[in-house]
């Protein structure tokens, strides 16, 4: 477990930026940017959100955002407040790409895959959000199991365990035709091992930025 919570800016920004694959990411986020800019009503628009999940969505909890009615100053500041906010998400998922990608500070244990997988529970911020992917996908399970309208219960689970929960509905989506059962399964399934894969990332970034200096 980290020693130490202490959030270090520099460290984080060092971690965004100091490896080819934080690189990487930062690049194809900026290339979802352009698109956005030179197509903004192509389905490719979403990429710089999609990108930038699952932080980019918790605006949509708020009752602000890039499409604040009413024009003028209030729409512009909205835009602004939104594409800060979404530099600020690709820094932290630029980051945790970064801290994926360096060597461990001490030789690894016997068994390096339950080292790997620690980093998704032994912190506090890790396990904060897998308490919230765990609620949504609750919430999800028992509107379609047990409540007679489920509603839009899937958007939850989805936006918390995204961007890969996308592919969970990719998958599921062709069992639900057929087996509406199987497809709730596949669906939990993959919003489970979704939010996985970020509580590590998670993880791992808050070992980087809270724990001791460490050599890349």
């Amino acid at each position: 477990m980290p020693t130490s919570a202490r959030f270090r800016p520099r460290r984080l920004l060092a971690l965004a930026t100091d490896s080819l694959p934080a690189r990487a990411y930062l690049g194809l986020v900026a290339l979802g940017v352009v698109v956005l800019f030179l197509a903004p009503d192509s389905p490719y628009a979403m990429a710089p959100a999609l990108l930038t999940a699952p932080l980019s969505f918790l605006p949509v909890v708020l009752p602000f955002g890039a499409g604040t009615a009413g024009g003028g100053a209030a729409e512009v500041a909205a835009a602004v407040l939104y594409g800060g906010w979404l530099l600020l998400c690709a820094l932290v998922n630029a980051a945790a790409f970064g801290a994926l990608a360096r060597r461990p500070d001490r030789a690894p244990a016997a068994r390096p895959r339950r080292t790997l997988l620690a980093a998704a529970v032994d912190n506090w911020p890790a396990r904060a959000y897998v308490a919230v992917v765990a609620a949504a996908l609750g919430t999800f399970l028992y509107a379609v199991l047990l409540s007679p309208d489920p509603g839009f219960a899937g958007i939850w689970p989805l936006i918390a365990a995204a961007p890969l929960s996308f592919l969970a509905v990719a998958v599921s989506a062709p069992a639900e035709y057929s087996l509406p059962w199987l497809g709730t399964l596949v669906f939990s399934v993959g919003v489970a091992l979704a939010g996985l894969v970020n509580a590590v990332l998670i993880g791992r970034l808050t070992r980087r930025i809270g724990g001791p200096p460490s050599r890349g």
